[in-house]
């Protein structure tokens, strides 16, 4: 065998030998992921929906379909938000367990990203050392944002966008396959597949999978019209195949919270053009805190990639997604009121888009460091005497080592760092947490009930076990509570966020049974100390509980946009522990809003009158499971609220018989009683349309399978290749 002939049978060899060194070093550096421990992060949302995932799987039920109870007051999580990864950790957690199946998803698909980034360099036609150099800076992205796709964004000490990392490890290939199909007509099943399955686990991920669809076949040369037709059919069946998660979050959106204290800042509405650019000429987006290496390599991948348009459809396509997730993130910022048609606009948090810049942004830099190398390497054959090829592969990974020797270095000791306090929190976990799981077991004990320890606009975000505020600790122990706020859509997420924890009344509407706080402080409310457990102490608030009775005096207008600060007056008043409930126009017109607000205060009542005389007997809550139910006394008729989240899932029966439920402010579920002693019973039941979305998924993936399968038949194995085109 020739010299060339042996160093390209290494090729391969070679470049998979990189992509497992940059695992490898992944591996090294992450392992203290893979402890328990309580998180600082949004991994404690995470973890505990893997943990409900698991539950529901055990006990036979779908968790789309189910009342996930711990946050915001309650909602149905799993249809709202991205519920997949969830999902598919909890079945694995059936057998491993649940926070086992959680902390080893993320170890693993964070580790393992470098083999998901060449795969994709492959796919658009890069040579095995563009994709073996893009695979090896995988590892050591960092951005100004902290929330693209570097180790910031999911470690300990980051902060735990762990539904993100899924998509992170689908988008590549999707992007790869996807372009694949279009350029070449084959491969339509995984490329509808990648693509779907990246909608369904992140839904901003997700519009960066399917826009570039839309751009492709413009640059993949000619025919035009049959590039638009395979780009057609790939977008078509990874719609239908991820209908099981669009047509539900469409049709239940009226019922799902716009984050209104985010709204007009820049984590909802992007950056902007001249600032996410500033960010990407200075190394921000790919380098930000040391010297901009991968930066440059980009800059030489976009300026060969720019040389090279009319020849290389593969750079082309690479430049297209830059520019198309650098538009996206620009978001609102720049471009105002044109971004409503994106369909579902007013739900997404622009600057998330800057995850898909990156991408693209790495597959370039892989590109102009192979181009780098491959000069330099030239040069030294032709001016070097006795120069070897071999010596310029040794020379390339010695110089490569070093220009990324501030990314792995800055890499190294944030990984430290985080293993550093991930053993502190667990050393806290044993001391504190102990302190504290002592007044969580009384809970349980007295028959549970929703907890409120502080929030992070308050006194509760230097309330902690450790570093961790005990409102996220109570989420790793699975107690409902309120006050870890603007974590769901559920529609009482708003009100939540401006809950006053002075005001009496407003624990009877978020149904707060339990206070925890630092031990020898007053409660700001009327409760009775329940235990002191070093230093926390646990109270007990009389007469609130998940069910409550009253009457229903008036009205509030609101939408899904405002209900927060719409709610404010209630919940600053003394209304509920009078008994006295308003009504929710919901979704209300203009003219209504504006009668509404001439009423006063509290609506479309006159203001606060004599309440229903009401009491409230036996009564059982199991959340967790859809259901509530009490006997009451009226004196008149008047009704029966649940302290739960608003939706239209939320069932009621009144001595037996079926009783529409009604909304009551700030956004609570409630059925009207008559007078006398009446046993009411709640009951969630969730979107009825999965099956019939199943099936014309499998039918939308076997249709393209069926496609994949036709075209193979058609192609014999004496054809001529197709020409490549320009």
């Amino acid at each position: 065998m020739t010299s060339a002939g042996a160093q390209s049978a290494r090729a391969p060899a070679v470049s998979w030998l990189i992509v497992a060194v940059a695992v490898a070093w992944n591996l090294v550096n992450l392992r203290a992921l893979t402890l328990p421990v309580t998180y600082l992060n949004d991994a404690t949302m995470h973890e505990q929906m893997v943990r409900f995932a698991t539950e529901r799987l055990r006990a036979g039920h779908l968790p789309l379909t189910s009342w996930f109870p711990f946050l915001g007051e309650g909602s149905p999580q799993f249809l709202h938000y991205q519920g997949l990864p969830a999902m598919l950790a909890g079945a694995v957690g059936v057998a491993t367990g649940p926070d086992a199946a959680f902390r080893w998803s993320l170890y693993l698909l964070l580790s393992l990203w470098p083999v998901s980034v060449y795969l994709a360099a492959r796919a658009f036609g890069g040579g095995r050392a563009a994709a073996a150099a893009s695979a090896a800076m995988a590892p050591f992205l960092v951005s100004a944002t902290g929330v693209g796709y570097e180790q910031q964004a999911y470690t300990w000490n980051g902060f735990g966008v762990w539904t993100q990392l899924w998509a992170m490890w689908t988008l590549p290939l999707a992007w790869g396959w996807s372009w694949r199909a279009i350029r070449d007509g084959r491969g339509y099943l995984p490329a509808a597949l990648l693509t779907a399955l990246t909608a369904a686990l992140h839904f901003e991920t997700g519009y960066l999978a399917l826009s570039v669809l839309i751009v492709w076949p413009f640059l993949a040369g000619r025919p035009l019209l049959a590039r638009i037709r395979r780009a057609a059919l790939v977008l078509g069946a990874s719609l239908l195949a991820s209908a099981w998660v669009i047509v539900p979050l469409l049709s239940q959106r009226p019922w799902a919270a716009v984050n209104q204290p985010l709204q007009g800042t820049g984590l909802v509405n992007g950056y902007g053009a001249r600032q996410v650019l500033d960010w990407l000429f200075t190394g921000h987006v790919l380098d930000s805190g040391r010297l901009p290496v991968i930066t440059l390599l980009a800059a030489a991948g976009l300026t060969v990639a720019w040389l090279t348009w009319s020849s290389d459809r593969g750079a082309r396509a690479l430049l297209a997604a830059l520019a198309v997730c650098l538009l996206l993130t620009f978001g609102r910022t720049t471009f105002g009121s044109l971004v409503d048609v994106i369909p579902g606009s007013a739900d997404l948090f622009f600057r998330r888009f800057m995850m898909g810049a990156q991408l693209a942004a790495l597959l370039l830099a892989g590109r102009g460091a192979a181009w780098l190398a491959s000069r330099c390497a030239r040069l030294l054959e032709a001016r070097v005497p006795r120069w070897r090829p071999g010596l310029s592969l040794a020379a390339a990974v010695i110089t490569a080592a070093a220009v990324l020797a501030p990314a792995w270095l800055q890499l190294g000791a944030f990984s430290r760092q985080d293993a550093a306090e991930i053993a502190a929190q667990r050393n806290a976990d044993s001391a504190q947490g102990a302190e504290l799981d002592r007044l969580i077991a009384v809970i349980d004990r007295d028959g549970g009930g929703r907890a409120y320890a502080g929030m992070p606009s308050n006194w509760g975000q230097n309330f902690t076990v450790g570093q961790v505020p005990v409102f996220k600790y109570l989420e790793s122990r699975d107690i409902d509570e309120a006050g870890y706020t603007l974590r769901t859509a559920s529609l009482m997420t708003g009100p939540e966020y401006y809950f006053n924890d002075h005001v009496p009344a407003a624990y009877r509407l978020f149904g707060i049974r339990y206070l925890i706080l630092p031990a020898g402080q007053r409660p700001p409310v009327s409760a009775r100390l329940t235990m002191t457990s070093g230093p926390y102490a646990l109270w007990t608030a009389g007469g609130t509980g998940y069910v409550q009775a009253g009457e229903v005096t008036g009205r509030l207008s609101a939408d899904r946009a405002d209900l927060g600060t719409r709610a404010v007056p209630v919940l600053d008043s003394g209304l509920a522990d009078q008994g006295i409930y308003l009504g929710v126009r919901y979704n209300a017109t203009t003219e209504q809003r504006q009668q509404s607000a001439l009423r006063g205060r509290y609506g479309d009542s006159e203001g606060p009158v004599a309440g229903a005389a009401t009491a409230v007997g036996a009564g059982s809550a199991d959340l967790a499971n859809g259901d509530a139910s009490a006997t009451v006394r009226m004196s008149r008729p008047g009704v029966v609220v649940l302290s739960a989240s608003y939706d239209p899932g939320w069932t009621g029966r009144v001595n037996g018989r079926p009783e529409p439920v009604r909304m009551v402010a700030p956004a609570l579920v409630a059925v009207d009683v008559p007078a006398g002693t009446d046993h009411v019973t709640f009951r969630f039941h969730g979107y009825g349309g999965y099956p019939e979305l199943f099936a014309l998924a499998a039918l939308a993936l076997g249709g393209v399978a069926a496609t994949d399968w036709a075209r193979r038949r058609r192609s014999s194995p004496g054809d001529p290749p197709a020409p490549p085109g320009p």
